[in-house]
């Protein structure tokens, strides 16, 4: 069988989506679950765009083992040594140079004619083979280039070393049938395209990334770009977890392919990148969405239990969807929660487990049924948590249909205690404005959102915000039986990753 080859780029082109931005921490978290998840290529991001990219690419570089590591860069030698330089402690480093070839870019954007662009791609892949042999060139908007000028800039990169050719739809403009002509067009007019190896990077703006890649692998692509739960610029990325489960699914059409995704690890590492990124999962998205598995119709409901595959393509514990069953209460002991994480798929250190622990006792205290959506969530709270300069220690809201709506805020720095009071246009508004006046700092909320994440009318609510400090936008999240704490501690998460 031959193997598709996954090239995620989460950490890259997924977090250039508005408001996804990641701490150094919480890439190295993704990044090791991507390793887990059994990708091959792990692009880290563009290192010469910022030195907090440089530094959390060089970290990505120096922790993960196993896949390739990769650092995006312009046809331009500075960007190109910064990637190298951010990669190089990876044992299998790679260096993506992408330089535009269409017309429209090369009139608006780069202001060059065509002899120069295939100048600076050939003299652009020479100078990053000087620093490692596995060079991947792209040739931005490659769909709406002219194909004969495509075609020759794919040969001389190649000739010029290039091991990888990746294919960008990078507006999302084509349909399946042309893109898949494309590829085939690659093939039979490029010479010597069999020494390099051909890729494929589709976005989603008309919602044809995944159709798109699965079209060009019919057609000898052999690498994909995708990332997790499809985020990425504007309508985001193809898919990765759609790409993969359709060739494993579809193996009457693509039975002489496979990937080393390891499927059962698939649902988790989607709600990894969701949590972290505060970007919630439709309940409809294929593969990893709530409702993926859940049949309501009778007709459905009835086929199902007769024979799965009525109704079933998938099975859920194939790619690790869980049950949401009765688990754990408030007598059980610390050996039951450590076995029911452990079946989760959590290792937890024994100072993690601990404070999972307490965080469990309490919640059993307010929740008579304990279900594994509140143990993931406790968890993904401990294991995540930035050593905070701010916490929470009590508050207090006057609130209703009469009246403005008061707040007093007490919060904990390096165990000293602050306070202060002021009402707004809601209970949580209220808390926000007097957290506001202790900390010292004036924030915009850009984006709110409250979800059950378990069921019962005891649930947790877990908020996910935004909120803009000096013209940075951070993310936050918290989770807690009251609302309005949820909304407090996600907004002190926010803060302290400004802090930090």
């Amino acid at each position: 069988m031959e193997k598709i080859i996954i090239f995620d780029t989460t950490l890259r082109d997924g977090e250039q989506a508005p408001g996804a931005s990641l701490n150094q921490k919480e890439k190295l978290e993704v990044a090791q679950a991507l390793a887990d998840l059994g990708v091959n290529i792990i692009e880290a991001g563009f290192p010469i765009s910022s030195k907090g990219d440089f530094e959390a690419v060089k970290a990505v570089a120096k922790s993960i083992k196993g896949p390739v590591i990769c650092g995006l860069s312009r046809a331009i030698n500075k960007d190109i040594d910064a990637a190298y330089q951010a990669i190089k402690y990876s044992k299998r480093p790679r260096i993506h140079v992408f330089l535009a070839t269409s017309k429209i870019h090369m009139k608006y954007k780069l202001k060059k004619a065509e002899d120069e662009i295939l100048r600076l791609a050939v003299n652009s892949v020479k100078y990053a083979k000087k620093y490692c042999p596995d060079i991947e060139f792209s040739p931005e908007d490659a769909s709406r280039s002219e194909r004969g000028f495509l075609f020759k800039v794919i040969a001389a990169v190649i000739d010029a070393g290039a091991t990888t050719v990746n294919i960008p739809d990078t507006v999302g403009f084509t349909e399946p049938e042309e893109f898949g002509n494309l590829i085939a067009a690659i093939k039979g007019n490029v010479s010597n395209i069999d020494k390099a190896i051909i890729s494929v990077h589709c976005h989603n703006d008309l919602g044809l990334g995944v159709a798109n890649s699965l079209q060009a692998i019919k057609n000898g692509a052999r690498q994909v770009e995708c990332t997790i739960n499809g985020i990425g610029e504007r309508a985001g990325n193809a898919s990765l977890e759609e790409i993969v489960m359709a060739i494993d699914t579809r193996q009457d059409i693509f039975g002489n392919l496979k990937t080393d995704i390891n499927k059962n690890k698939i649902y988790k590492t989607s709600r990894l990148v969701s949590k972290l990124t505060g970007f919630l999962i439709a309940p409809n998205k294929a593969i990893v969405g709530a409702n993926a598995f859940r049949h309501e119709s009778g007709i459905h409901q009835d086929g199902v239990l007769k024979e799965r595959t009525t109704y079933e393509i998938i099975k859920p514990q194939d790619v690790g969807f869980y049950g949401v069953g009765l688990v754990l209460g408030k007598h059980s002991g610390r050996h039951a929660f450590d076995e029911r994480l452990k079946q989760l798929g959590f290792k937890l250190n024994q100072i993690q487990l601990e404070a999972a622990f307490v965080r469990f006792k309490q919640l059993a205290d307010k929740k008579k049924n304990i279900f594994d959506d509140d143990l993931i969530t406790i968890v993904e709270d401990e294991i995540r948590v930035i050593k905070p300069v701010w916490q929470l220690k009590s508050f207090r809201v006057d609130s209703g249909t009469d009246i403005l709506p008061q707040a007093d805020v007490e919060l904990k720095k390096k165990g000293k205690l602050f306070s202060q009071s002021s009402s707004g246009d809601g209970p949580v508004d209220a808390c926000y404005k007097a957290a506001d006046k202790i900390i010292g700092i004036k924030s915009e909320l850009v984006d709110y959102r409250l979800e059950a994440v378990t069921q019962g009318k005891d649930a947790i609510g877990e908020v996910n915000l935004k909120i803009k400090i000096k013209n940075k936008v951070v993310s936050g999240r918290g989770s807690s039986t009251d609302i309005v704490e949820a909304s407090l501690l996600a907004y002190l998460a926010a803060v302290n990753k400004y802090v930090a």
